[in-house]
């Protein structure tokens, strides 16, 4: 079994609020949920509205599938108008590790 997940540092563009964070990183969140069906949350900076982090992750039976996943969830949020991708970071473990 492998397990792979995905952390992104994001800046926001035109954000001046909490709420106005809110609406552009929920549908985001949710999007890409519905898009590559993996689990994933905003994981920091919940105080900071120009900024985020992003974190999705998800479990297959070979790391092929991870790579595949996790590079199509990456190259999904950095052609993200609303957003700029400030750095992405990747993990894949075998369950055996």
């Amino acid at each position: 079994m492998w397990i792979g997940w995905i952390e992104f540092d994001l800046l926001l563009g035109d954000v001046h609020s909490l709420k106005e964070k809110r609406s552009v990183v929920r549908p985001l969140i949710a999007e890409v949920k519905r898009r590559f069906d993996v689990s994933v949350a905003e994981a920091g900076f919940q105080d900071q509205y120009r900024r985020t982090a992003i974190g999705a992750g998800l479990v297959a039976a070979d790391r092929m599938h991870i790579v595949e996943v996790l590079d199509a969830v990456e190259r999904f949020v950095a052609a993200r108008p609303e957003v700029e991708l400030l750095s992405a970071r990747r993990r894949e473990l075998n369950s055996e590790d």
